[in-house]
């Protein structure tokens, strides 16, 4: 029977632990620092979704791309990072995670500093489109050497809710610190930051990270079919969602692409349940926690992103703020979201990650729809202050509790394919939220109007997805029920 095996960097090979385990949710010295490299890798990629936001005017001046061809400098981002996880996170479970890590983080440092440089917008996107590429093996086999260092229960919801909290945090001081670096010293700062950041972290790797794989005469092969119809059905819808809001869902480009997406992906199913060794197997998607717990965190994901995309546009043409005054209003809620990393972890406890995660799928719809009483007095300011940070404390809490969820009962050599699946998650959810409703804001017939419009459906999309995701994972139960089945077909 094949078996997860931690290898040191001498290659001598271990079993899962070989130092006692700490008791109860108190973490091993060795542990704190694979915690603290893990987590400062996912943040500086969280820092790379955001960071460039409100540098994109300079860019496009700076290096001569008109307004079509700007969007690219985050879709050429978006496409591998989306596009690549699931197939770099099952390359991990097999071959190395500690070693496609450093790969990842490697290519990541690299077209860092080739962005940091780029003379043309051709070279500019060819590093954002590696940098992409770097992220999606850092993000997947980050998780997955984390899940695996922390065993079930308390311990890996702890770990998980600073991973968490830092992923967010990531997402908000990028939005920060790209106005302030654009405004001080130039947008190629924001990629300078990240060289620098990658190479600080990619040494700390090497010493603190221990390898693990699947091990044993009996490996399974990559399933190289499997692989090339999930990642080419990932890249075109990924691609299709991403220049939707800026062609409209009409074009023939996007409409070629779902529609070639969609039959991938289809094709990807056939092969999957015909293949002897599977990429995915069906069976885990079909897992209660598996299926329900990634449809929550496809919603407070898509949804939330959209809030900030909307809330963006809403201060700065509606209420007059600039750039840096509009970063400081999401910044509001990185403070909170501090608290609410060490507050999260302690109500999966309690509650479990199921209820946990409908929970703080309610919080997040009813504070966005406080939003509706936005209007265009300067008091406006401070409403949307409160409302998008205590709505960001509950979206944080789905994060996490979605992570736990949708990882629990899944054996250690299928971690990076689960951890995958989490992360192709997040990726989906921050591209798909904004063409499907943020267009609405653009194209009604005021601006005002059409922020509260999306608002509103963003508001009842979040509460209706945690009525659906409670009932599918059964949080509503008789008394002395199971809340989920952990065999192969329910849990």
């Amino acid at each position: 029977m094949a078996t997860e095996t931690l290898t040191t960097d001498t290659g001598r090979t271990t079993g899962p632990s070989s130092a006692p385990e700490p008791v109860g949710t108190r973490f091993a010295r060795r542990e704190l620092l694979v915690l603290t490299v893990l987590c400062a890798a996912q943040f500086m990629v969280a820092l790379d979704f955001s960071i460039l936001n409100v540098a994109l005017p300079t860019i496009g001046t700076d290096l001569a791309m008109s307004a079509s061809t700007l969007q690219w400098a985050i879709t050429a981002f978006a496409l591998p990072s989306g596009g690549f996880l699931l197939l770099l996170g099952r390359t991990g479970d097999l071959y190395g995670r500690r070693r496609l890590f450093l790969g990842g983080l490697a290519l990541f440092g690299t077209a860092s500093l080739v962005t940091t440089l780029a003379p043309s917008s051709d070279v500019f996107l060819a590093g954002r489109a590696l940098q992409g590429l770097g992220a999606a093996a850092i993000v997947p086999t980050a998780m997955a050497l984390l899940t695996t260092t922390f065993e079930e229960g308390p311990r890996r919801a702890r770990a998980l809710g600073v991973a968490g909290t830092l992923l967010s945090l990531g997402f908000t001081v990028g939005m920060v610190l790209g106005g302030v670096l654009t405004d001080t010293l130039g947008w190629r700062s924001t990629m300078g930051l990240l060289t620098v950041a990658s190479a600080l972290v990619l040494p700390l790797a090497r010493v603190f990270l221990s390898e693990s794989r699947h091990e044993g005469p009996d490996r399974p092969r990559l399933d190289v079919p499997g692989a090339a119809t999930v990642t080419g059905g990932l890249l075109a819808v990924i691609y299709a969602l991403s220049t939707a809001a800026s062609r409209g869902f009409g074009h023939p480009d996007v409409l070629g692409a779902l529609v070639l997406g969609a039959g991938l992906l289809a094709a990807f199913v056939v092969v999957e349940s015909r293949t002897a060794q599977p990429l995915v197997s069906l069976p885990l998607l079909r897992r209660r926690t598996v299926a329900w717990g990634n449809l929550g965190g496809l919603v407070t994901f898509s949804m939330m992103s959209t809030v900030v995309f909307v809330l963006t546009l809403y201060l700065q043409d509606v209420l007059g703020l600039d750039a840096f005054r509009t970063g400081l209003v999401f910044g509001a809620q990185g403070v909170l979201s501090v608290g609410a990393g060490v507050l999260a972890p302690r109500l999966v406890g309690r509650f479990g990650g199921a209820r946990t995660l409908v929970g703080a799928l309610v919080g997040q719809g009813l504070f966005v729809a406080t939003l509706l009483a936005l209007g265009t007095g300067r008091g406006s300011v401070w409403l949307a202050v409160a409302g998008v940070s205590i709505a960001s404390v509950f979206h944080l809490g789905a994060i996490i509790s979605y992570g736990v969820t949708a990882t629990s009962g899944v054996a250690d050599d299928q971690q990076g394919l689960v951890t995958g699946l989490v992360t192709t998650t997040q990726q989906v959810g921050i591209t798909v939220g904004i063409p499907l409703l943020g267009v609405l804001a653009t194209t009604a017939t005021s601006l005002e109007r059409g922020v509260h419009v999306v608002l509103a459906l963003d508001a009842a999309i979040v509460l209706v997805a945690a009525v659906v995701v409670g009932l599918g994972l059964r949080v509503w139960r008789p008394a002395g029920a199971p809340a989920v089945e952990l065999a192969g077909g329910g849990a």
